[in-house]
């Protein structure tokens, strides 16, 4: 019997959705890409005219009244998340939103009741899960190359010392936004689907941009303890590094180092989609070394980045869930720890101390 197909609507229509989410849509046969919310089409940047035959919508409580939409995407700035998914999870829709999930874990745990009160999916889109250099090293944790794991370092950084000229949310401090919450989610994400949650945080939240007068955070870093497992994530705006680091993990088997970020954003904002020749491959010179310690000698090698199931695989697992045959890729209370912990770090720099988590 052939699968069911989903009708998709998203709210938004931005980088997110062109970028992230409607390659990944078009990619897996379940889903058609049915309806987009664009508040104000312009003749170069027109839903419509970029998808003929779709539905276009000026509001959220226009689009949600379609019975024909099955799933909704929420891809606009979030503190507009919590109210435009209660929309649709009342309107009866599956959920889909944007990381970060919410402001706050209260808002996300209420979402999370609502979807179970409506017996409808919600899953938050914490695509990076899924990036080539993450899985790499989950595969080398799990299968002891590091042994017991002692420090695990985490990086998103960049060198941009000046401020962006750009409107966007992401340099606004707007409930949700700042740097920890854009970068930290993936980062605080991986983490803790690696590790489970931490014992203790200590966290140091600002802003290193010498001229910043709008009250933007755009630099983090924090301790996630672990009992004998420290675990440093951490983005910075001031790294003039010709690589960045991605990840160094160290364990009393072994170490692994890695620079540069997952090829997977680079290639889509260079309109390589899924599918097409090399994507998501990481090329051989961005690969990573794993240095192995064994009777007493220290030996190093190149550690090939696995081929991974790339951000299509949220999009499968979605909808494996949807028709009964799984949970979803991520889930809101997964979600909410990540939002918690960013609350807790945040309340950490206030105080300058260390809190229990």
């Amino acid at each position: 019997m052939a699968s069911k197909t989903y009708n998709v609507g998203i709210i938004g229509y931005g980088l997110s959705a062109k970028i992230f989410h409607i390659p990944f849509i078009n990619a897996v046969p379940e889903f058609r890409l049915y309806a987009v919310v664009q508040r104000n089409p312009k003749p170069e940047d027109d839903a419509e005219k970029d998808h003929p035959g779709i539905k276009s919508y000026r509001s959220t409580e226009e689009m949600v009244k379609d019975a024909g939409v099955d799933v909704v995407v929420v891809t606009t700035t979030p503190e507009t998340h919590l109210a435009l998914a209660k929309l649709a999870l009342e309107a009866g829709k599956h959920v889909i939103v944007e990381k970060p999930f919410t402001p706050t874990h209260q808002e996300a745990d209420e979402l999370a009741e609502l979807s179970k009160k409506q017996n409808r999916l919600i899953s938050v889109y914490q695509n990076r899960r899924w990036d080539a250099d993450y899985v790499t090293l989950s595969k080398l944790v799990k299968n002891g190359s590091l042994g017991r794991v002692t420090e695990f370092e985490t990086h998103f950084d960049r060198h941009r010392p000046e401020m962006p000229t750009t409107g966007s949310w992401k340099t606004k401090p707007t409930p949700g936004s700042s740097a920890i919450y854009d970068l930290g989610t993936h980062l605080i994400d991986q983490v803790v689907h690696l590790l489970g949650l931490p014992k203790r945080i200590t966290g140091f939240i600002g802003s290193q941009r010498e001229k910043n007068d709008s009250g933007y955070e755009d630099s983090f870093t924090l301790l996630l303890h672990y009992g004998q497992t420290l675990a440093t994530v951490k983005t910075t705006v001031i790294s003039p590094e010709e690589k960045q680091l991605r990840f160094w993990v160290r364990g009393d088997k072994g170490s692994f180092k890695k620079y540069h970020l997952d090829i997977q954003e680079e290639q889509l904002k260079a309109s390589v989609r899924p599918g097409g020749d090399g994507y998501g491959k990481e090329p051989s010179d961005r690969y990573g070394v794993l240095t192995s310690y064994k009777d007493g000698a220290l030996t190093s090698e190149v550690v090939a980045t696995v081929e991974p199931p790339t951000y299509v695989d949220y999009y499968r697992r979605f909808a494996k869930a949807l028709a009964g045959g799984g949970d979803v890729p991520v889930s809101a209370s997964e979600a909410s720890d990540v939002i918690r912990l960013i609350e807790l770090a945040k309340e950490s720099s206030r105080l300058g101390k260390t809190l229990d988590v």
